[in-house]
């Protein structure tokens, strides 16, 4: 009898023990769910040379996808073929720290570069800020987005 209470003792700290790692493991992916989705830009603050420039958007859609291993975004006027852009490429994310590398687009310079940004998930609204700096294209500014989730 005191065999099967030591086995039956055994058997419960073994299984918690992995249910706790299995939680663990579960975390990480959970991170990443949150920001997979697609994502539809509400607002956006742009500060480059000293000067703060609000983008309009009542003209135009732009929209992010992501998903466990790409992103793609897309803009391009409101009922217009003019002014379409679009690119894509990896990304890694920890909860916090959100790194796009940009490895499709039509301008050569900005392709394999690397993008940092902090991203803030608060309910349906992501929040995403950054440096975006690129010598070669002349690209030198820092940016504040708020996209809602699309449903």
């Amino acid at each position: 009898m005191k065999k099967i209470v030591n086995l039956l003792f055994i058997l419960i700290i073994i299984s918690s023990c992995s249910q706790k790692t299995d939680e663990k493991v579960n975390e990480p992916e959970k991170v990443m769910n949150q920001i997979e989705g697609s994502w539809k830009l509400v607002y956006a603050d742009i500060f480059e040379n000293d000067s703060l420039q609000i983008k309009d958007l009542g003209n135009t859609d732009f929209i992010k996808i992501i998903n466990r291993t790409h992103f793609a975004f897309f803009n391009q006027d409101r009922g217009s073929s003019e002014n379409f852009m679009a690119g894509g490429g990896s990304y890694t994310f920890d909860g916090k720290s959100y790194k796009e590398t940009l490895n499709f687009i039509a301008s050569p310079d900005y392709r394999g570069h690397v993008f940092p940004f902090e991203v803030e998930i608060k309910g349906d609204s992501l929040i995403q800020k950054g440096h975006e700096k690129l010598e070669e294209a002349g690209l030198d500014r820092y940016i504040v987005e708020k996209y809602i989730r699309i449903k």
